[in-house]
């Protein structure tokens, strides 16, 4: 039975609505419109056509170099995002032409949109009328605290419009972790080197900063829904706003050191850069062969072993891509099942955004102490200062979301709070430990004195 993350109404917590015991019978799911269908597709048009403007000047303008930066990070995210509609769709083994030949012209999100719209309009057509093909949906929710186990019906029209909504997840991430960071970084640069912003320049990067954004939101989300996916997840819109500040500050503070770190250094900044992603990338396979176990199976029951592992190579991709940028939110996992640890993995997160720091921290000295020729108008003390306090500042708002507004930090076996109180506890406890000392050593340093 497919999962649905549509969230439905309300449960009835009426005790003679239950349909057996500990099972409360919840209200069917109400189909809404697809907002996030439309702003995805929106997003990767508006990208796709200003990055291939971008070409087109860079063209004339005899720039190859700048032009085939821009043109190979464009076409990569493309393929990735056709790869992943594809996937999740399955449309190999299926007979739709018209959608393989749309994917194979980069417009795959476009018919994908149009498919989610015709079954949205079905469905308002149909309101009221019920569905011959329902299934049953469990979850668990906590209602005032207390865990409860929520049953409802969910028709298979309403299915299909939640398997494209969550397609389009997966591929706003991908163009934003694999196609919009990479292109955002690089325009950048090259405003910096050229010392000039086109308006078609700032039009590329206006929206590939939006696709990071929601991209690093929507991350945070589908990373709660995975680890705990028993459970039916509500974010209100407090809990949203806290993850857009915290991830806007967290990447555009990274991107723009990165961006002033390459300028200051040019070519000599490359090896850095790769050796930091190839880090990353490698890191999942490498405790993948230290364990020992065997190449998982479950991934899509129709896929060889070539296929699996080029599957998993593409999933590695993403995750050393939103690492590189930001937290992903999951620790992956290569020899689970599932591909990832569902663990709250408190030392992953303090390890990861120590080990930014350290590099934001670095990157920014350099900057600060060899980049007299890259702004030469501004003063590189007070840039550097701001880049690292707002990213101390996105700090602090994770640190607040998954102290406070979590909606399932209930479940926390430890918050922020306790980690804390514990680690000065335990430091006040061995300085007491070492400030004190037994009464027959001091009676003995007292007798020899």
């Amino acid at each position: 039975m497919d999962r649905v993350y549509e969230i439905p109404e309300e449960p009835n917590t009426d005790p003679g609505s239950s349909v057996e015991e500990d099972v409360i019978r919840g209200a069917n799911p109400r189909f809404t419109f697809p907002f996030s269908i439309l702003f995805s597709t929106f997003l990767y048009c508006g990208e796709a056509a200003s990055a291939l403007y971008m070409v087109r000047v860079y063209r004339k303008n005899n720039e190859t170099f700048w032009m085939t930066y821009t043109f190979s990070f464009f076409m990569f995210s493309s393929i990735m995002v056709q790869m992943t509609l594809i996937f999740v769709h399955r449309d190999l083994a299926k007979d739709k032409p018209l959608s393989l030949f749309m994917h194979l012209i980069l417009l795959g999100p476009v018919i994908r949109c149009l498919e989610a719209m015709i079954k949205y309009l079905t469905l308002w057509k149909k309101e009221g009328q019920e569905e011959p093909y329902v299934s049953l949906t469990r979850k668990k929710m906590l209602i005032d605290g207390v865990e409860v186990l929520i049953e409802w019906e969910v028709g298979h029209s309403i299915r299909t419009l939640a398997m494209h909504r969550n397609a389009y997840k997966r591929m706003s991430q991908i163009q934003a972790f694999l196609g919009s960071v990479p292109q955002l970084t690089y325009q950048l640069y090259v405003s910096l080197i050229s010392a000039e912003v086109p308006p078609s320049r700032a039009v590329l990067m206006i929206f590939s900063l939006i696709s990071v954004t929601y991209g690093a939101t929507l991350c945070n989300m589908l990373a709660i829904q995975i680890k705990y996916d028993d459970y039916k997840i509500r974010l209100g819109p407090l809990e949203v706003l806290c993850i857009t500040i915290w991830r806007t500050l967290e990447i555009t503070s990274r991107l723009m050191i990165l961006v002033l770190f390459s300028a200051t250094l040019k070519l000599k900044a490359v090896p850095f850069l790769v050796l930091n992603f190839l880090i990353i990338f490698f890191e999942p396979w490498v405790k993948f062969w230290r364990s020992g176990a065997q190449m998982p199976d479950n991934i899509e029951k129709n896929f060889s072993r070539v296929g699996t592992l080029v599957v998993l190579i593409s999933v590695t991709i993403l995750y050393a891509g939103i690492n590189f940028s930001c937290w992903s939110a999951l620790q992956l996992r290569l020899a689970d099942s599932d591909l990832v640890d569902k663990g709250q993995n408190w030392g992953h997160m303090g390890l990861h955004y120590s080990v930014r720091l350290v590099e934001n921290v670095i990157m920014v000295l350099v900057f600060k102490f060899f980049g007299v020729k890259v702004l030469l108008n501004y003063c590189h003390s007070l840039i550097a200062l701001q880049l690292i306090i707002a990213y101390l500042i996105s700090i602090v708002f994770m640190l607040l979301f998954f102290q406070y507004l979590h909606p399932l930090r209930s479940l926390f076996t430890r918050n922020v709070v306790d980690y804390l109180h514990c680690v000065c506890c335990h430091q006040h406890q061995r300085g007491r430990a070492e400030n004190s000392e037994p009464p027959f050593e001091a009676e003995t340093r007292q007798s020899i004195v």
